[in-house]
């Protein structure tokens, strides 16, 4: 499976951790379904492709304000519970953000000249 459609994946479980456990629903609201939808749009269209780094630290913001302020209160109230939930997705996001970090740390130094 493509880091994409993991992306894809993960995120879908967050909108469904968010609407179970915070909003206490049992199905998916239609506005929360259309955030799904948006984010995977998002995903396929990103410039970056399978190299993408984690959407915080990506340098180009390309969700609309309303659906990012959505997001951001979705991953606000399910980030901290994702260990619970779902494990495997946390480690896999922690990898996702050391890389980018030791690779902008390398490429950093290396045009600094150190």
């Amino acid at each position: 499976m493509s880091k994409i459609e993991q992306d894809k994946r993960t995120i879908l479980s967050m909108i469904e951790i968010y609407c179970q456990r915070h909003l206490h629903t049992d199905e998916i609201p239609e506005e929360y379904r259309q955030l799904g939808e948006y984010a995977c749009r998002r995903l396929d269209l990103c410039r970056y492709g399978e190299a993408k780094p984690a959407c915080k630290d990506c340098p180009v913001h390309c969700y609309r304000k309303d659906m990012r302020d959505k997001m951001k209160r979705v991953m606000r109230w399910v980030g901290p519970r994702m260990l619970i939930y779902s494990p495997k997705s946390t480690f896999r996001h922690l990898l996702q953000v050391i890389k980018y970090e030791l690779s902008t740390n390398v490429h950093r130094h290396y045009h600094d000249g150190k």
